[in-house]
Formats: C-alpha cells, sequence, structure tokens
C-alpha cells in the first residue's frame, strides 16, 4: 500500500471513527471523544509504520469498530456493509428457518439465553447458560449478537453445527441443529389441584395478552382461586406484550419505566379497567427468563401483587434502533433500557425473585434428572419434584382471602 493510500484510509478510518463517537452523542462529552479520536489515529499510525507486515487497514478498523460496539452492552454491534446484507437477507426473511434458541453474549461468548419448546436447539439438547464456543466453525468471541443470529438463522432442513461448553462438564461437545420453520410457542394451561391453577407463557408473541386474559377467565369459571405463571426460559417477544399482561395483574402501581438519551421517558402505569385476575398469584422467574417476561416479574413483585419465585433473570429488556451507515453498514445501538417499578435497570441488574430457590443447589439434586429441574416440555405440566413449582404452591397454600390487585 503506497503513502497515498494509507493516509486515505487513515482519513477515511478518522471519518467513521467521528460519525460513530461524536455525531451520535449530539455535541455531549465532545471532549472525551476528541481525545479518544486522538488515541485511535495515534495507535493506528503506529500500526502502520511498525507493524512485522504491511496491515490491513480495512480490517483494523472493522476490527477497531467491532470492538467499539461490543464494549457498550451485548446488544449493541456494529455490522460491516457484507455482514448487513446478510443480516438482512437471513433475519426479515420470514421464510427462513431458524433453531429456536434465544442468545445473548457472556464472558466474551455467546450465550444460550433459553430455547424454545419443541424447537431444533431443544432437540439438540441446548439448554439455558451453554456458551456456544463456535457457531459453523467460527469463533463467537468474534462476532456479535447479530452476526450469530444471522448464523442461526438458514434454509429449512439445513443443518448448523455449534461447539457447546456446558458448566460442570469439562469437555466441550458438539450439536447440529436443523433449520426449521418455528410455529408461535402455545400457552399451556392446566387446572391443578386445590383450586390453583397453572399458566406457562414460553414467548410474548404478538396477540399473547388476549390468549393470557382468555385463559385467566377460563380459569375462573372452572373455579381456580390461586394461580401460578411460570416465565422460567421466556426470553423473546414483544415488551408491549409483557406490559400488555402486567396489567391484566394489576390495578394500581408503575409497571414498568422507559429511558434512554434520545427517548423521551416513558411511564407504564396500571389500568384498573383492564384487570382480569384480581386473586393471589406467584410467578415462576429463572436465569433464562429476559425481555418481556422481566417487565412482568418485576411489575408484580415490586408492587407486591404476587412473589417471584426462582432465580435472578438475565437481563436484557431494552430496545435497539438500526442506523445505516453510507459505506452499507449499520450499527445496531440499545437506545433506551427498561426499569423496574423500584427504578432498577433490567438490563444491568436483571430481577431478582422475592423467594429465592436455586434447583441446582437443593439438598436432594442428585436424585434429580434435568427433565425435573427445567421447565415442563411442550404439552405437558411441571414435574412433582420441580421444587421451583413446589415452593409456589407452598407459597399460595399459605395464601387466604382474596390479595389486592
Amino acid at each position: 500500500m503506497n503513502s497515498f493510500w494509507k493516509k486515505a484510509v487513515v482519513v477515511v478510518s478518522i471519518l467513521i471513527f467521528a460519525y460513530v463517537a461524536v455525531g451520535y452523542v449530539k455535541g455531549k462529552n465532545t471532549d472525551t471523544s476528541y481525545a479518544s479520536l486522538t488515541v485511535y489515529t495515534e495507535v493506528l499510525q503506529y500500526i502502520q509504520d511498525y507493524y512485522v507486515d504491511n496491515p490491513d487497514i480495512h480490517k483494523v478498523t472493522s476490527g477497531a469498530l467491532h470492538g467499539l460496539l461490543d464494549s457498550l452492552d451485548p446488544q449493541s454491534s456494529y455490522l460491516s456493509p457484507a455482514e448487513y446484507a446478510d443480516y438482512e437477507k437471513k433475519i426479515e426473511d420470514k421464510t427462513r428457518g431458524q433453531v429456536g434458541a434465544s442468545i445473548s453474549k457472556r464472558f466474551g461468548y455467546v450465550v444460550v439465553v433459553s430455547v424454545l419448546p419443541d424447537s431444533p436447539a431443544q432437540k439438540a439438547g441446548l439448554i439455558d447458560g451453554d456458551l456456544l464456543e463456535s457457531i459453523a466453525g467460527i469463533s463467537t468471541t468474534e462476532m456479535s449478537i447479530n452476526q450469530a443470529q444471522v448464523l442461526l438463522t438458514g434454509d429449512v432442513g439445513q443443518t448448523v453445527q455449534a461447539e457447546v461448553i456446558r458448566r460442570n462438564q469439562q469437555e466441550p461437545f458438539d450439536v447440529t441443529m436443523t433449520y426449521a420453520k418455528l410455529q408461535p410457542p402455545r400457552l399451556l394451561q392446566e387446572q391443578m389441584q386445590n383450586g390453583i391453577a397453572y399458566l406457562r407463557i414460553a414467548a410474548f408473541e404478538p396477540d399473547t395478552a388476549r390468549q393470557v386474559r382468555d385463559k385467566l377467565r377460563d380459569f375462573q369459571r372452572q373455579g381456580a382461586k390461586k394461580l401460578i405463571l411460570d416465565l422460567r426460559d421466556s426470553a423473546t417477544g414483544v415488551e408491549s406484550e409483557g406490559i400488555q399482561t402486567a396489567q391484566l395483574f394489576l390495578s394500581s402501581g408503575t409497571i414498568t419505566t422507559l429511558k434512554g438519551q434520545t427517548v423521551s421517558n416513558q411511564t407504564f402505569s396500571a389500568d384498573p379497567s383492564k384487570v382480569v385476575w384480581k386473586m393471589p398469584m406467584t410467578v415462576l422467574i429463572s436465569n433464562g427468563t429476559a425481555g418481556p417476561a422481566e417487565i412482568l416479574a418485576a411489575a408484580i413483585g415490586d408492587n407486591h401483587r404476587g412473589d417471584t419465585v426462582g432465580e435472578t433473570t438475565f437481563g436484557t429488556a431494552s430496545e435497539q434502533k438500526v442506523i445505516p451507515l453510507a459505506d452499507g453498514g449499520a450499527l445496531i445501538l440499545t437506545v433506551a433500557n427498561y426499569f423496574t417499578p423500584d427504578g432498577k435497570s433490567i438490563p444491568k441488574e436483571g430481577v431478582t425473585p422475592t423467594v429465592e430457590v436455586n434447583p441446582q443447589a437443593i439438598s436432594d439434586v442428585a436424585q434429580l434428572n434435568q427433565d425435573q429441574l427445567a421447565p415442563p416440555a411442550p404439552g405437558q405440566l411441571p414435574s412433582a419434584d420441580d421444587p421451583v413449582v413446589k415452593r409456589a404452591v407452598e407459597i399460595l397454600q399459605g395464601a387466604s382471602g382474596q390479595k389486592a390487585a
């Protein structure tokens, strides 16, 4: 690369970083931004002048942009022109197959937050907390969430391989998943003993709140007096559905607040006219609970409407914006976070249960298999040995009369 082109690339790189670091902060913290740009320019110059080989500056700049966005939060990312084109093609094409795994990033790797019931990911044996060391032979330490989502999307019937690191297992292992057209997860409802009804929401797809409302009315007609709402491993869907579902249980109080630097603060409140269920309830949550389910769980727990039982949730309830760039690439930026009624940032802290039950830590865990520790499979009720359900039943059996909504 001759001197002219080296200088041209440096100028372009600086402009790109100025666009990202200065343009989008709208004049805020400009001193810090310009200081960072000075350091970047200095480092880039040293790379060009002293690196052992003639560097690919385009690759260096792309890597720097990926690192810049990855340092913000797991949901934000930079997509190069080629990556963005692939992202639009695969993610927006509804005919494409998927594996049914909700993912984020932890410890530098892509991590499985939850898997949808009866999905290719579940059939392959993936569980929440699994680290994906590689997808399609590519290390996940080098990719954003959006790049991973592209790799987990493909033609129906084709397969993708992932290398998995699982807690309590010494060696990584491979799984093969077949892309499939996923059906919307259905609600599982059943009348349980002693007037306790059970309802599991696997995902908050459009129309979920209406379906929940209808199920609650069915429970009431069947004589149910108490409710267990299972949100374990519920990690996908639309945040507005989580808010609308919370309104079915709360007659007063704040459900959640949305806050961001460029997003007007929005507070979502209870609406007495929308309440359907006024009787006692408990909510089951786990490390695989995320997004809309976290909003609902926090609204119930913080407003003392019912106990949340289980483990601290994953922490992802936020909003992202796709910002196309002039070169054909794009930024995916987190622009706002959802907060609990008590004012805690859900992405930063998750939702802490009011009654903690860690299935992996119970004294007789050696007697339980993985199926008994996980949320029920499609069409099945929880195992009789499910420690989280057991604790929820104990709480409800101790509740008497009507708990204020």
